[in-house]
C-alpha cells in the first residue's frame, strides 16, 4: 500500500490538507488523495490546482483523488474506499448514539424544584409546545401595539407554525438554513429547546443526524480562543471522532446557540475576521459569527434563541426565519398543560389511588371553570412558567402531607424566580452587568410596595412613569429600561380584564405583588434621599479612614501635629454613627412586618392560604355585578414573604439571583422582631388571623423565634378554620418546636378526618383540652383517638367529640380507650349517633376506667335499657358524678327509674330532663343552652319533638306541686321552652 493511503488511515480527514507537503519531495508516488473540505467555494479548489500543479482540474468539493502513471493503483479492488466508509459510517452511527444518551440524560435532568413531583414529571409526560408564530424583522423593529389582553391572546394575522417546520423552505422557496426564535422572559424558549433536543436523542426529529447544542452564557464565560473542532469535543467527547468530518462526511447536522443575549456579537469585518477552518482557535464569539455568516461549515442549520431586545444583533440577511414564541395564547393549551400536569401519578402523594383521582379531576375541573371566565388567571397562563407556578402552588396547598412541609410558599415563589432570572443579566452590553432580578426587585418592587402600601392592584401608565422613569439620568439607565421593556415587563405586569380598567396594569399573579413589595423591603431598598446618601458617603469615608490612618501615623511621628489624630478620630465618628442608624432600619422592617401582619381590619378575612386557592381556582357562585363595589384589596400575605424571604434557604437562592441579603442583617431583623411580633401575637387572634401567624411562623424557618412565639400561646383556637392537609402539616410543624402543654387547642368544625389526626398526633398528645366537634369524624377517625388516648403520654383532660357520626364501631373503639386512660376526666359524645350498641359498649369497658368525671351520651337515640345500664354503671364509678342523658328516647318509666337514683342516695346525677320529680332540674339552663348551641346542626323537626315533651313533663310536674315558689320556677322555664318553640317554628332560631 503506498504510503498516501496508509496516511489516510491513520489522519483525521481535517489534517488532510496539510498532506500534500509531507509527500511533494517523495518520487515515485503511486496515488494522493486529498480532503478540501476544510476549505470551502473557489477557495478549497484553488488550493489543490497549487498542490497538484494543474491549472485546468476540475474539483468536487468533497474528497479528490489524482491517478499516477503506476498501475498498481488501478489494480486496486475498487471495493476498498467502500469498506473504509462503511466502517466509517458505522463508527460515525456509534458516536452519534453515545451523544444522543448523553444529551437525552443531561437534558431530562429535572432540576430541584421538579424533583418534588416525583419521577413521573418527566419533560415527555407534561410538555405543551407554545404557540410559534412567523415574525419578520420589520415586525419586530416596529412599535408594538398598545399591550392589551386582546393583543396579547388574540393575534390571527400571524402564521402559526410548528417546531419541527422551523427549517421548512421559506415563502420564496428558499432552504432556511439559520432560525431566529425569540420571546420574553417566561414563554418558553429554554424548555422548547429541551424538548427539541430530548425529540431527537429518541428519533422524533429525522430531519437532522446530528444536534449540537450550545449555552451561550457559557460561551460568554469563556475567553480564551478556541477552535470550533476543540469546543465541540470539549463538551461532548463522544464527538471527537466525528467533528474533523464534519463538513466533508455529508452529516445534516444543527446547530443550537440558547440564550444569544448573553453573547456580544459583532458582524462588522473590522470587528470579527473572516474563518473557514474548524480548526483555527478565535474567540467564541467569533465562531458564533462565522456560523451565522454561513463562512464556517455552511451546510449546518443553526437555531438561536433570544430575548426580543437582542434580535438586532444578527444582521437581517444572515437570517432565514424569524419566529416569535407566544406561549399558551391559546386557552385550550393551558387547560391541557394543566390536565397533564395535575393528572400525573404520583401528584397527590400516597392516598389511594380511588381518592387521588377525584380529588386531581376536580382540581383540573374549577381550574378549566375559572380560565373559562377569562379572569386575570387567563391572562398569567399566557406564560407557560406561570402555569408552572400554578401546578406548583395547587400541589403545595393540597397534596402537602409531610411533617415538616417541604416546601414554604415563599420557597416556591423565590425558586420560581431562580428557574427564570438564574444566571441573567438585563444588558450583556451594559457594563454595570446589573442582575436582571436585583433590576427588577428595585424598580417592580418599588411598584409592589406602594401599591401595598395604597392598598391598589391596579397600576396607570403614570403610575409606571412615575416608578420607572423619574429616577432616571443616564444613557445607560435608559437603555437599561429600554431593555426591561422588551423583555421583562409582561413578566410581572399585565393589562386588567376587568371592565372599565383596561388601560390599566396589574401585577400577572396577584401574590407576585406581595412578594416583589416584600424582597423591596427586606433588602433595605425603601430608604429616604438622606439614607442613601449617608450609606454611599460612610462608605467611601470607612475605605478612606483605613489609608488615612497610615498616614497619619507617620506623620505624628515627625512632626509635633498633635491636631492629626484627633481630626482622625472625628472622620472614624461617621460611619461609626451611621452603623446605629442602619440599625434602625432593621427596627423599621421589623415593626412594618408586624403591623402588617397584625391589621385588625383583616382580622375576620379567610386565612391567606384560603385566599391564595380563591386566586386560583375562583370563587363558587353568582359573579359580581359590574356596578357592585368592590372588596377592599387584601395584602396578608406580604407580612409573611418578608418572613419567608428572611429564611437560610430563601436568602441563599437570592444571592445568586444578585440579591444579597446579609447573615447579620436578617440576625438583626430577627432581634427585632421579638419586640415587636411576638408580643403582639400574645393578644387573643380570631381563629382565620390566628392561622395567618402560624403560616408566618412557618415561613420564617427559624425554630429558635418560633419556639419563643409558641411558648406565648397557651390556648390555640382555630374554629372553623378549613385545617386542610397543609394546614395541619404547618400546625403540627410549629408546635413541634416546643415540648410544653397547651391548655386548649378548639378544632370544631374544621374539616378533620383520620388522616388529620395522624398529621396533628404529636400535638393532640400535648392538649389539655381538646375540641373536635362538628368535623364527620366515623369509626376510622375514633380509631386514632383510640390510639391517641392509650399514649402514655397523653394529657388530654376533656374531649369533646359532640355532632361527629360516630356510630356503633367508632364507640366500640372509645370504649378501649376509656379502659386504659389515664387523663381524662370529660368526655362528649352529644349527637354522636352511638344507639344502644354503642352505649352498651362504652357501658361494658367504663367500670375500667378511674378517672372520668363526666360522660355526655345526650340526642343518641337511647332507650330506657341503655339509659339504665349507663347510670347503673355509672353510680358504682368511683369518680364519674354526672351522665347527660337529655335528648334521648327515654319513656315515663325510664325516667322514673332514673329519678330514683338521685345523687343524695348513690352519688350520681342524671341529667335527662328539665324536672327532677316535683322540682325543676338545677341543670336546666344548661340543657337548653346546649340545645339553642347547637340547633343549626341537629334535625330541626327532632328538636321540635322534643322540645315539645320536655314542655309536657314541665307542665305535668307543676301540676303535680303546691308549693308556690316551685310553680313560679316551672312557670320560668317553661316560659323559655315556648319561647324557643316559637322562634323554632317562625324560623328565626
Amino acid at each position: 500500500m503506498s504510503r498516501a493511503m496508509q496516511c489516510q488511515g491513520c489522519l483525521p480527514w481535517g489534517r488532510w490538507a496539510r498532506l500534500p507537503w509531507c509527500l511533494a519531495g517523495t518520487r515515485g508516488t503511486r496515488g494522493v488523495s486529498v480532503c478540501a473540505a476544510a476549505v470551502p467555494g473557489g477557495a478549497g479548489r484553488n488550493f489543490l490546482r497549487r498542490v497538484l500543479g494543474t491549472s485546468s482540474i476540475s474539483l468536487p468539493r468533497g474528497c479528490v483523488r489524482y491517478q499516477g502513471d503506476s498501475q498498481e493503483n488501478s489494480a486496486q479492488p475498487s471495493s476498498s474506499h467502500h469498506d473504509q466508509s462503511q466502517l466509517r459510517k458505522v463508527a460515525f452511527s456509534g458516536a452519534i448514539k453515545k451523544h444522543q444518551k448523553s444529551l437525552s440524560a443531561w437534558f431530562s435532568h429535572q432540576p430541584n424544584e421538579e424533583r418534588q413531583f416525583g419521577p413521573s414529571f418527566s419533560l415527555d409526560a407534561v410538555h405543551v409546545d407554545p404557540v410559534i408564530r412567523e415574525s419578520s424583522l420589520e415586525e419586530i423593529l416596529k412599535p408594538s401595539p398598545g399591550l392589551t389582553i386582546q393583543n396579547q391572546l388574540q393575534q390571527p394575522s400571524r402564521k402559526v407554525i410548528s417546531l419541527h417546520s422551523l427549517f421548512d423552505v421559506d415563502a420564496c422557496g428558499r432552504q432556511v438554513k439559520n432560525v431566529v426564535l425569540y420571546g420574553t422572559v417566561g414563554t418558553g424558549k429554554s424548555t422548547l429547546i429541551k424538548k427539541m433536543v430530548v425529540d431527537w436523542c429518541h428519533g422524533r426529529l429525522p430531519r437532522f443526524q446530528l444536534v449540537i447544542p450550545f449555552s451561550c452564557e457559557d460561551l460568554s464565560h469563556s475567553h480564551a480562543h478556541v477552535s470550533l473542532r476543540r469546543l465541540v469535543t470539549k463538551k461532548y467527547q463522544h464527538l471527537r471522532d466525528v467533528v474533523p468530518v464534519l463538513e466533508a462526511s455529508n452529516l445534516s447536522v444543527l446547530f443550537i446557540l440558547n440564550g444569544l443575549e448573553r453573547l456580544n456579537l459583532d458582524f462588522r469585518l473590522a470587528g470579527t475576521e473572516l474563518c473557514c477552518d474548524p480548526n483555527e482557535p478565535v474567540p467564541p464569539s467569533a465562531i458564533v459569527v462565522n456560523l451565522l455568516r454561513k463562512y464556517l461549515l455552511p451546510e449546518a442549520s443553526i437555531i438561536v434563541t433570544t430575548r426580543p431586545s437582542a434580535v438586532r444583533r444578527i444582521p437581517g440577511k444572515y437570517v432565514g426565519r424569524y419566529a416569535e414564541i407566544c406561549g399558551f395564547s391559546d386557552t385550550n393549551l393551558q387547560k391541557l398543560y394543566f390536565q397533564m400536569r395535575l393528572s400525573q401519578p404520583g401528584c397527590s402523594g400516597e392516598e389511594s389511588q380511588e381518592r387521588r383521582s377525584a380529588e386531581q379531576e376536580n382540581l383540573v375541573e374549577m381550574l378549566s371553570r375559572n380560565l373559562e371566565r377569562h379572569n386575570q388567571i387567563t391572562a398569567a397562563c399566557f406564560l407557560p412558567s406561570y402555569c408552572w407556578l400554578v401546578c406548583t402552588t395547587l400541589h403545595f396547598l393540597y397534596f402537602t402531607r409531610t411533617v415538616p412541609p417541604s416546601q414554604t410558599l415563599t420557597g416556591i415563589y423565590t425558586s420560581f424566580l431562580r428557574l427564570n432570572f438564574s444566571g441573567e443579566v438585563l444588558d450583556s452590553s451594559d457594563p454595570t452587568h446589573i442582575s436582571m432580578m436585583k433590576y427588577v426587585a428595585k424598580t417592580v418592587g418599588k411598584l409592589a410596595y406602594e401599591g401595598v402600601m395604597s392598598r391598589k392592584t391596579c397600576f396607570s401608565e403614570e403610575d409606571l412613569r412615575q416608578c420607572f422613569e423619574v429616577e432616571m439620568k443616564t444613557e445607560s439607565e435608559l437603555n437599561l429600561l429600554e431593555v426591561f421593556r422588551s423583555d421583562v415587563f409582561r413578566f410581572f405586569l399585565s393589562p386588567c380584564v376587568q371592565p372599565g380598567k383596561e388601560h390599566t396594569f396589574v401585577f400577572t399573579i396577584p401574590a407576585m405583588q406581595e412578594y416583589l413589595a416584600a424582597l423591596y423591603v427586606v433588602l433595605g431598598e425603601k430608604k429616604t434621599l438622606v439614607q442613601r446618601v449617608g450609606k454611599e458617603l460612610s462608605e467611601v469615608l470607612g475605605k478612606v479612614s483605613e489609608d488615612v490612618a497610615v498616614v497619619v501615623n507617620i506623620i505624628s511621628k515627625v512632626l509635633p501635629l498633635r491636631f492629626l489624630p484627633v481630626l482622625f478620630n472625628l472622620l472614624k465618628i461617621f460611619p461609626r454613627y451611621f452603623s446605629r442608624v442602619g440599625g434602625k432600619d432593621r427596627d423599621t422592617i421589623a415593626h412594618t412586618m408586624a403591623e402588617e401582619l397584625f391589621k385588625e381590619e383583616d382580622y375576620y378575612n379567610d386565612d391567606v392560604l384560603d385566599q391564595i386557592n380563591s386566586s386560583i381556582l375562583g370563587v363558587e357562585g353568582p359573579m359580581r355585578h359590574p356596578d357592585e363595589a368592590p372588596d377592599d384589596e387584601v395584602f396578608e400575605l406580604f407580612p409573611i414573604f418578608m418572613g419567608g424571604i428572611l429564611s437560610r434557604r430563601n436568602r441563599a437562592i437570592l444571592e445568586q439571583l444578585g440579591c444579597s441579603i446579609k447573615n447579620l442583617a436578617a440576625f438583626e431583623i430577627a432581634k427585632a422582631m421579638k419586640k415587636t411580633v411576638i408580643r403582639k401575637g400574645r393578644r387573643g387572634l380570631p381563629p382565620s388571623e390566628l392561622m395567618d401567624y402560624l403560616f408566618f411562623l412557618h415561613e420564617f424557618q427559624n425554630e429558635r423565634f418560633t419556639a419563643e412565639a409558641i411558648l406565648s400561646l397557651r390556648a390555640v383556637n382555630l374554629s372553623s378554620v378549613k385545617m386542610t392537609p397543609l394546614k395541619c402539616s404547618v400546625l403540627a410543624s410549629v408546635m413541634s418546636t416546643t415540648s410544653h402543654e397547651v391548655e386548649e387547642l378548639n378544632l370544631t368544625s374544621c374539616n378533620l378526618d383520620s388522616g388529620s389526626l395522624r398529621t396533628l398526633f404529636p400535638v393532640l398528645l400535648r392538649c389539655k383540652a381538646l375540641h373536635l366537634q362538628l368535623n364527620s369524624l366515623g369509626s376510622d377517625a375514633c380509631k386514632e383517638i383510640r390510639d391517641l388516648l392509650l399514649h402514655d403520654k397523653c394529657a388530654v383532660s376533656s374531649l369533646r367529640l359532640a355532632n361527629n357520626p360516630v356510630g356503633e364501631q367508632g364507640a366500640r373503639y372509645l370504649a378501649e380507650a376509656l379502659a386504659g386512660n389515664r387523663s381524662v376526666t370529660q368526655l362528649s359524645l352529644l349527637h354522636t349517633s352511638l344507639g344502644d350498641p354503642g352505649a352498651e359498649a362504652i357501658a361494658q369497658h367504663l367500670a375500667q376506667n378511674q378517672h372520668l368525671q363526666e360522660l355526655n351520651l345526650g340526642y343518641n337515640s337511647l332507650t330506657d335499657a341503655a339509659a339504665l345500664r349507663v347510670v347503673e354503671v355509672a353510680k358504682r364509678h368511683e369518680t364519674l358524678d354526672k351522665v347527660h342523658l337529655y335528648f334521648n328516647d327515654i319513656s315515663e318509666d325510664g325516667k322514673r327509674a332514673l329519678d330514683s337514683l338521685r345523687m343524695d342516695r348513690d352519688g350520681v346525677r342524671a341529667l335527662v330532663f328539665l324536672t327532677a320529680g316535683t322540682d325543676v332540674s338545677d341543670y336546666w339552663s344548661h340543657i337548653l343552652n346546649v340545645v339553642q348551641r347547637n340547633l343549626p346542626f341537629w334535625d330541626r323537626e327532632r328538636v321540635r319533638q322534643h322540645l315539645a315533651l320536655l314542655l309536657q313533663d314541665l307542665e305535668s310536674s307543676r301540676s303535680q306541686t303546691a308549693n308556690p315558689w316551685r310553680k313560679a320556677k316551672f312557670l320560668r322555664v317553661e316560659s323559655e321552652v315556648k319561647k324557643m318553640l316559637g322562634e323554632l317554628q317562625d324560623g328565626s332560631l
